[in-house]
């Protein structure tokens, strides 16, 4: 009983922030209300709205550089120093051909936001501090030629959607902290790219099957 009361109580202020009028009974759907009791035991922040971060910008700051998202076409940033994540703003940049990252200091994750760059061809992130997941959403870069993340302290699998990248010729996820199997799309891809030697770009990580 003291956790329902606590549920309604919860509910109430959910109304009252950010679920707007009422119907003309007073009574939302009972539906929705099903919903959103389960949204609130999950944790789940039900106020939260989705927010376009790139809406209305004609640039974009990174690491105290100004870039045009319209003409800015590749990021040669490799050894400049960098520290801190990668913003997020990064996926405003959809003209990006080229993004070389690689040999900085930069932490956190892999921005959701890159799967925005439909243009890129190259990725080279090697040689940072990047942890958590490797985002599924890379998967929607199917212009990629290059991927490069190794030599970082990336964790969890191989998401599948890395199957999708075909034009790739080079693709090296060496020396982090990748585990599980490495998922059957990922070893038809680089039978595709002819990486006889599929283990030198997977070594150094946790994984199991060898794609054999």
């Amino acid at each position: 009983m003291k956790k329902l009361i606590i549920i309604l109580m919860m509910l109430g202020s959910v109304y009252s922030q950010c679920l707007g009028d009422m119907n003309e009974d007073g009574i939302k759907d009972i539906l929705d209300i099903v919903n959103l009791v389960n949204d609130i035991l999950d944790g789940d922040d039900v106020c939260e709205e989705e927010v376009d971060i790139c809406d209305g910008l004609t640039e974009v700051e990174l690491w105290g550089e100004y870039y045009d998202i319209e003409s800015t076409t590749g990021l040669d940033l490799g050894m400049h120093g960098l520290t801190g994540s990668m913003p997020p703003e990064i996926g405003c940049l959809t003209n990006l051909t080229y993004m070389w990252l690689g040999m900085n200091q930069l932490t956190g994750e892999i921005p959701i936001e890159i799967g925005n760059l439909m243009n890129l061809e190259q990725l080279n992130l090697y040689g940072n501090d990047l942890t958590g997941s490797i985002p599924s959403e890379i998967g929607n870069l199917i212009n990629l030629t290059m991927l490069d993340l190794s030599v970082n302290q990336l964790t969890g699998g191989i998401p599948s959607e890395i199957g999708n990248l075909m034009n790739l010729t080079t693709f090296n996820l060496s020396y982090n902290q990748l585990t599980g199997e490495i998922p059957p799309e990922v070893c038809t891809l680089m039978a595709s790219i002819n990486l006889s030697i599929w283990w030198y770009f997977l070594q150094g990580n946790n994984l199991i099957n060898t794609c054999e």
